[in-house]
């Protein structure tokens, strides 16, 4: 089996640490997904500076197959972040980068490996949206992450990415169960054939049309053992779906109740893990550039 991370790669900067770690949701996804065994690669678009070397060669080391990628002229995308009692706090970006500035275009070639793939996996912050339509229909499996902004939650937006995903996953841990099994049944509605919610602490839900399943999360008893909660939502979802592959998930399939069961713990283990883990996949090194 076989996974692609299509859209965005970022440089994550930890100001209270004074280090920078290789991310991104779409890179994040292939790396766990190869990290639990499967084939795994990556294909979006890189900057030509240091900080795209940076990430070109931390994304391969973990195994991931990076040959389809492309290098434009322009700069890497870099979030900066801080860490609160083990929770990860946001503190701006410069944008993306050239990866989102000039996204890529996928024409006859690349839907040609795309489609040698079992699941396509992309983003809000991939710019992704004009090329979902292409992949579906291909053969892969297409997963999308809906993020937790009310801007990817309004209709018009679900209503581009919906109906050409078999799966999309919402951050939903600043929302109640009640208005959390909701947004499941609206993505449903406007075409997601699965619908994932992961809710920190509280857990994660996953509906389907037909049936709604629930898991506690995996708590880190020792508070010394935590390291941050950087890439666990992507974790999850890498848990969640190399699951339902192995259990047989196709295109034109849906899950049945046992198997949505067992890739929620399979989710919550992975994402367990992550806590555990610096950066999204560690190759952290120091600041050696400023914002642009």
């Amino acid at each position: 089996m076989r996974v692609l991370g299509f859209g965005d790669n970022i440089v994550d900067r930890f100001v209270d640490r004074g280090v920078e770690y290789p991310g991104g949701n779409s890179v994040n996804v292939a790396v766990y997904a190869r990290r639990l065994g499967l084939d795994a690669a990556y294909l979006g678009v890189f900057g030509d500076d240091e900080l795209g070397d940076f990430l070109r060669a931390s994304i391969a080391a973990q195994g991931v197959a990076i040959d389809h990628c492309v290098v434009r002229t322009g700069e890497s995308g870099v979030s900066t972040l801080r860490v609160d009692d083990g929770d990860r706090v946001f503190l701006g970006w410069n944008g993306g980068g050239v990866t989102l500035r000039e996204p890529l275009v996928l024409g006859d070639d690349l839907l040609r490996y795309a489609a040698s793939f079992d699941l396509v996996h992309s983003s809000v912050y991939s710019r992704s949206e004009s090329e979902l339509p292409k992949l579906a229909g291909l053969g892969p499996l297409v997963s999308f992450d809906l993020s937790s902004e009310d801007e990817f939650r309004a209709p018009g937006y679900l209503d581009r990415v919906c109906p050409h995903a078999d799966l999309v996953l919402l951050s939903c841990s600043h929302l109640d169960e009640a208005a959390t099994r909701d947004l499941l049944a609206e993505a449903v509605r406007r075409g997601a054939r699965l619908a994932l919610a992961t809710r920190g602490v509280e857990g994660a839900i996953a509906h389907d049309g037909r049936v709604t399943v629930a898991t506690a999360a995996r708590r880190v008893e020792d508070p010394g053992l935590m390291v941050d909660t950087m890439g666990c939502g992507d974790a999850f979802l890498a848990g969640f779906a190399v699951s339902l592959l192995r259990g047989g998930w196709t295109t034109g399939t849906s899950p049945d109740r046992d198997a949505v069961e067992r890739a929620l713990h399979d989710g919550a283990r992975s994402a367990y893990e992550q806590c555990l883990v610096e950066g999204a996949f560690g190759h952290g090194r120091p600041v050696l550039t400023k914002l642009p």
